[in-house]
C-alpha cells in the first residue's frame, strides 16, 4: 500500500535545543554518552511516525534496528493522535534486554542539525512528553560497518502523558475513537505496521502487530453496530393508543 511520505502538521516557534542523557544499554564508544557533543554529522533515530513522515531536512536515511528496547503503545497523545478529553496511543520504548527496535535513521548536516534538533524537541519532546538518549544504531545493510551512534526520543513512565501497558483489545478500542492535529490514531497504527511489513519483513513486532489485529477484527462490529442503529432510526414507529 503506497502511503504519502509527508503530512502536514503545524508547529510553534521551537525552544532550544534539547539536554542529551545516555542509554544504559548502548553508549558512546568510550562507554560515556552523557554530556557527549555530537560530532557531524548527526544521525536520529525513529521508531514511530518519523518513520514516514520525519519533517526535517535530511541528507540520507537508513533502515535498521536499536538493541536492547522493545516498541510498546504505552505512551498517550492529546495533540498528534489524540485529545484532551480522548488521548490516542502511541510508541514509545521500552528497555528490554533480548530485544530490538527496527526504524530509520536520518542522517543530518550543516545547518539540518540545528533545524531538525528544534523541531523535535517541540515535536517529540514539548508535545509529546519524550526525552532523548544515545543509542547504537545498526543498518540493514549487509556492508555495514561499525553501529552509528543516534539521537532516539524515549518517552518515560515519569512524564504526565505516559499510559503504561493494556491488553492489546483495549489499546485499539483507544486508537480507534482517537485523532488529533496529525491526523487519525488509526492511520498511525495502520502506517507503522506497514513499515514493519514491507521494510523490515524478516523482524517480528508481536505487540505492535497484534493490536493491528485486533484493530480490524473490532471495525466491523463497529461498522455493524452503527449501521444498525441507522436502519433502527429509519423504521416508521407505530404510533400507541
Amino acid at each position: 500500500m503506497k502511503r504519502d511520505p509527508q503530512l502536514p502538521e503545524e508547529s510553534p516557534e521551537p525552544p532550544p535545543r534539547p539536554p542529551l542523557s545516555s542509554s544504559s544499554s548502548s553508549s558512546s564508544p568510550a562507554g560515556q554518552a552523557e554530556g557527549a557533543e555530537l560530532a557531524a554529522p548527526v544521525w536520529i533515530f525513529g521508531y514511530g511516525s518519523l518513520v514516514w513522515r520525519p519533517g526535517f531536512e535530511f541528507t540520507s536515511r537508513k533502515v535498521g534496528f536499536i538493541r536492547g528496547y522493545s516498541r510498546r503503545f504505552w505512551q498517550g497523545d492529546t495533540f498528534h493522535r489524540g485529545s484532551e478529553k480522548m488521548p490516542g496511543r502511541v510508541v514509545t520504548l521500552l528497555e528490554d534486554c533480548g530485544a530490538c527496535t527496527w526504524g530509520v535513521a536520518y542522517e543530518v548536516r550543516g545547518e539540518q542539525i540545528a533545524a531538525s534538533l528544534e523541531y523535535l524537541n517541540m515535536r517529540e519532546a514539548v508535545l509529546g512528553g519524550y526525552d532523548t538518549k544515545l543509542v547504537k544504531f545498526h543498518p540493514q545493510e549487509k556492508d555495514a560497518e561499525e553501529p552509528i551512534l543516534a539521537l532516539v526520543y524515549i518517552a518515560t513512565p515519569q512524564n504526565p502523558s505516559y499510559l503504561g501497558p493494556a491488553s492489546e483489545e483495549d489499546i485499539a478500542a483507544q486508537i480507534i475513537v482517537s485523532s488529533g492535529c496529525a491526523g487519525h490514531n488509526i492511520e498511525y497504527l495502520l502506517r507503522l505496521a506497514d513499515f514493519m511489513r514491507y521494510f523490515c519483513p524478516q523482524a517480528e513486532d508481536k505487540h505492535l502487530f497484534s493490536i493491528e489485529e485486533a484493530l480490524i477484527s473490532i471495525l466491523p462490529c463497529l461498522y455493524y453496530t452503527e449501521e444498525s442503529l441507522e436502519e433502527t432510526a429509519s423504521v416508521p414507529q407505530k404510533s400507541k393508543g
